[in-house]
């Protein structure tokens, strides 16, 4: 059966938002609404991928506010059907079998999945308007339950350990590599409709219809990149994060804001002028050393370091990074400010995102020349606007013309979204100061998603309960339920200070589920915060009535210590270029989802293996039909090897492969260490979350 890729699709895009009753003339139908959106027909073909009937009957439930009948019923209708055993486990098994059926479609359809399809095609030519009015409620509880199925059928794209069975293990590695290589699960072209994992539900799941995927329109770009980040060993206490928060710069001079020259223009009512920020003392990297040196005084490893807005020019992060990989810190989010790139070009502002490419936390220091780290950028997309009030707030007269409004130097790029999954147990977004009080798309695709944690960094004044950002901060933290982290430098918090009051030493906030909001000061002598974080499972719900799940990970603040720098640092820095990167971040991506596939099968279904290591391969039939490019040669080499390493060990048991992956090896070559440090944490990422689950 020839499949339809929508990387294929030329044809104009068609906003879900924009799409009304008479379009083209004609009443909207299930099936010309659906192709109108989507751009591929209302046909057999989308049973084959379940992220696709997971966007058509989402797109129709949205589109009529359909949804609402799980909740409110028609007079004389009942939800969930009546009749029906068990409608939740009835829903969740045919989502297990439909993924196990993908991989051999040979088989006849789950007999659950068939007739709820059949209905549907059946009655594909009902108006929309019926469907929202409830008047064909046959049609109703169709779409209802095969949008539950979908979901189910999609555990596990996201996050690996949400489906722990054998069959189906090579459906979801492919959907994973089609995430990394598109920003979507489903095969309709992303910038139509985008399907991405959701991580979380609210607490409550008063407004989650699916908990294990979720529907975006056009507009937004997203990218999802897996990097298997985790403590050693498979003892479920290994869940908790050390993050060191560097609240810098330390101090702020009003000169550090500067007025573009020529850019004011004196408009009638409304001046305007562009400023920089462009602080003239260097990140100073002894410090940072000497601060790292006192925090593993404190604990035994600090695996995020964080940094607000604009707190290091790019040209210092592979200086910083250096520093970082000689203290064992594996993940950086610093807020990084850039000079214009050349004439009439305006620099952009944005987060640098870098992860240490050991992928494991706490596993000593990193400084040779085989030092390497990934990079990941999120760019700021809403420009910082300063008026009057702020420049009497932050003291800024001497430096800006109160008159003007002066709007920051910044190019303003298409909107797009970063989603980094560390290890198994944490997705991470990241956002820059104004991005976080924007209801705009990045904001719908956030609640939709769930990330469990939201990292805000700011140039702004102190963090307190009172001020803007915790307003916005409560939003995510309401729903999805995420824990949210704000945090602006020392500087800037001491020049914030209004009429009538004093500066505030609180830099950094911290709201989770149902908790009050956290102040984090930065106490007198202190150059750092570390904040320490423990992770929990979190239950998901949804309203369509499926019983909870306890799939979810939630990570909670736990203790705040300040940190005084030590006075002599672990010895002087010396900047150390890495060697090309071995394999770019979308690959490393890529190779994650197939290792966690390996774990899966070793674990559930071992005679599975050849059938999955032949998917893997460069050449596996399933990419062309899918439109999917081969693999680049470096990323080729990483399967082969992983492939060769399963190869190598025959019929292993789960514990031999994890014995195995664990040895020492002289001399390996430095992908082939990569490879097997990749399946080595994707195997104890399992094997601790099984141990959790047992207790």
């Amino acid at each position: 059966m020839k499949r339809y890729s929508g990387l294929d699709d030329e044809r104009d895009d068609v906003p879900v938002t924009q799409l009304g009753a008479g379009h083209s003339g004609e009443e909207l139908t299930l099936a010309s609404a659906w192709e109108a959106i989507s751009g591929v027909g209302c046909t057999d073909q989308l049973l084959d991928w379940p992220p696709d009937v997971f966007a058509l009957t989402n797109v129709l439930l949205d589109r009529t506010e359909a949804f609402r009948f799980a909740l409110s019923p028609p007079a004389g209708a009942q939800w969930p059907p009546a009749g029906a055993d068990d409608w939740s486990d009835s829903v969740v098994t045919a989502g297990r079998e439909w993924s196990a059926w993908v991989e051999d479609p040979r088989d006849p359809v789950p007999a659950g999945l068939a007739e709820e399809w059949a209905i549907v095609l059946k009655h594909a030519d009902v108006p929309l308007a019926d469907l929202a009015a409830g008047r064909d409620w046959r049609v109703c509880q169709a779409l209802l339950s095969l949008h539950a199925m979908a979901d189910e059928a999609c555990a596990g794209l996201g996050r690996a350990t949400e489906r722990a069975e054998g069959p189906g293990a090579r459906y979801r590695a492919r959907a994973r590599e089609w995430l990394a290589r598109t920003g979507s699960l489903a095969r309709v072209a992303p910038r139509r409709v985008r399907v991405l994992p959701k991580v979380r539900t609210p607490p409550s799941g008063r407004t989650a219809f699916s908990r294990y995927a979720c529907v975006q329109g056009a507009g937004l770009e997203a990218s999802w990149h897996k990097m298997p980040v985790r403590h050693l060993g498979t003892d479920p206490r290994a869940e908790y994060v050390n993050l060191l928060l560097l609240p810098w710069p330390l101090r702020i001079r009003a000169s550090d804001f500067r007025a573009v020259e020529g850019s004011v223009q004196w408009q009638e009512r409304d001046p305007f002028g562009f400023f920089e920020f462009a602080p003239t003392e260097r990140l100073d990297l002894d410090l940072v050393d000497r601060v790292l040196t006192a925090a593993l005084d404190e604990v035994d490893d600090v695996d995020v370091v964080v940094l607000p807005e604009a707190a290091i020019d790019e040209t210092e992060i592979e200086g910083l990074e250096t520093v970082l990989s000689r203290h064992g810190v594996s993940y950086l989010t610093a807020g990084v400010r850039q000079r214009s790139p050349g004439p009439g070009q305006l620099p952009r502002n944005g987060v640098h995102i870098g992860v240490e490419p050991r992928l494991r936390k706490a596993a000593g220091p990193s400084d040779g020349p085989d030092r390497q780290w990934f990079h990941i950028r999120q760019d700021k997309h809403h420009r910082w606007a300063l008026d009057a009030n702020q420049i009497a707030q932050y003291h800024l007269a001497g430096a800006l013309h109160p008159q003007v409004q002066w709007l920051e130097t910044m190019a303003v790029p298409p909107r797009s979204l970063q989603f980094v999954s560390v290890g198994e147990e944490i997705t991470i977004v990241s956002l820059v100061c104004q991005d976080l009080a924007e209801t705009d798309e990045i904001a719908d695709v956030i609640r939709s998603v769930g990330p469990t944690v939201v990292l805000a960094v700011l140039l702004d004044g102190p963090q307190l309960a009172s001020r803007w950002a915790a307003r916005y901060a409560s939003v995510f933290a309401d729903d999805p339920g995420s824990s949210v982290l704000t945090l602006t430098s020392y500087g800037m918090a001491q020049r914030s200070r209004p009429p009538g009051r004093e500066a505030s030493p609180i830099v950094a906030l911290m709201k989770e589920a149902d908790q009050e909001y956290r102040e984090i000061p930065l106490e007198p002598g202190a150059q750092a915060v570390l904040l320490t974080a423990s992770g929990s499972r979190a239950t998901r719900r949804t309203v369509d009535g499926r019983r909870p799940v306890d799939t979810g990970t939630h990570y909670t603040g736990a203790a705040v210590h300040q940190i005084r720098a030590v006075e002599a640092g672990s010895r002087p820095t010396e900047v150390v270029a890495p060697l090309p990167r071995v394999l770019d971040i979308d690959d490393v991506t890529i190779l994650t989802g197939w290792a966690e596939a390996v774990a899966e099968t070793l674990a559930h279904a071992p005679e599975r293996i050849p059938a999955l290591m032949a998917d893997l391969r460069p050449g596996a039939p399933w990419r062309s039909e899918f439109g999917v490019p081969e693999p680049s040669a470096e990323l080729a080499g990483a399967l082969e090897s992983l492939d060769r390493v399963m190869r190598e060990a025959g019929a292993p048991t789960y514990d031999a492969m994890l014995t195995a992956v664990r040895e020492d090896r002289p001399g390996e070559q430095p992908l082939d260490a990569l490879v097997r440090t990749v399946l080595r944490s994707t195997l104890e990422q399992r094997r601790s979350r099984g141990q959790l689950r047992s207790r």
